[in-house]
């Protein structure tokens, strides 16, 4: 039986073309930007993402908010009175604490609907990362995998899903606590990009340098080159933070030395944005490890 709703939240990063094709629910996510917050959902119809950045780079302040599990229960309710279970597929747990959020809100639930089921996978991953995993889950449940063996087959690839990505300004990283104030000013005068990626417990590790945006982008495209399998079957996803060129520069330098079968494009949307800043580029593929 195949008769379960798809759940994730907006920091999957996913485009446009993949949520008009499949039946996901997308939960929203608060905003504080200069103390005036947004609720910020898949279609960016409160806030563009050209506008987000525009105000980041203009020296505008944002945080976030985790989805709380009244959230969640509400949520998840409304599609077990349908008489559907639920696939939840959260936001890593090594980045924010919504996950938990999701499992206080499950459990109190089941008691109220114990012939239902809520599977909660944690993506251990961020942005179009997430959405990957996502995107997997509707093919899966396409070709009919049951609740039971879509999550089981999530939980067996999260380690195989590959994140990289770098950012055009280290102020954003020093804000999180990601590099030190040093770092960041001296990175910057040198016009050094650092490349990081998401480890095995959904955190973020700076892993190398490049001087200059070119060099960091090629480096993803190394990163992808070394460690993707089958990459003749495979769809990756590249989001950005407001940097289109450089998105479709990298696409470009992958489909010409890696054989994709195809590669989307999406937008970093603001809760992630928030921590990485604008011009950030991220990329994402299966492998043979993170």
């Amino acid at each position: 039986m195949t008769n379960y709703q798809i759940i994730t939240d907006c920091t999957c990063d996913l485009s446009k073309e993949i949520y008009d094709k499949f039946p996901l629910i997308i939960l929203p996510m608060d905003v504080n930007l200069d103390s005036n917050i947004f609720s910020h959902t898949k279609d960016f119809k409160n806030m563009s993402a050209v506008t987000f950045y525009e105000k980041l780079k203009n020296g505008g302040i944002s945080t976030t908010s985790q989805i709380n599990p009244e959230t969640f229960k509400k949520e998840f309710e409304k599609v077990l009175k349908e008489g559907n279970d639920i696939l939840y597929i959260g936001f890593s747990s090594g980045l924010s604490g919504t996950l938990q959020s999701s499992i206080v809100a499950r459990n109190e639930l089941l008691e109220q609907y114990p012939d239902r089921k809520i599977f909660i996978v944690d993506s251990l991953a961020a942005s179009a990362g997430q959405g990957l995993l996502v995107y997997y889950s509707l093919l899966n449940q396409q070709s009919g995998l049951t609740l039971e063996e879509n999550g089981e087959w999530l939980n067996d690839h999260v380690l195989k899903v590959c994140h990289w990505f770098t950012v055009d300004d280290l102020q954003f990283l020093k804000r999180g606590g990601r590099v030190s104030g040093t770092v960041a000013l001296v990175g910057t005068a040198l016009k050094i990009k650092p490349v990081l990626h998401v480890d095995n417990e959904g955190h973020l590790v700076n892993v190398s340098k490049s001087h200059g945006r070119k060099a960091s982008l090629t480096a993803l495209a190394d990163k992808l080159h070394e460690t993707i399998t089958e990459p003749e079957k495979q769809t990756i996803f590249i989001s950005h933070a407001n940097s289109l060129e450089d998105a479709q520069y990298l696409a470009d330098k992958i489909q010409s030395d890696t054989p994709v079968d195809k590669v989307i494009l999406s937008d970093i949307g603001p809760v992630i944005g928030s921590h990485s800043g604008p011009g950030t580029i991220a990329l994402f593929f299966l492998g043979t490890a993170r």
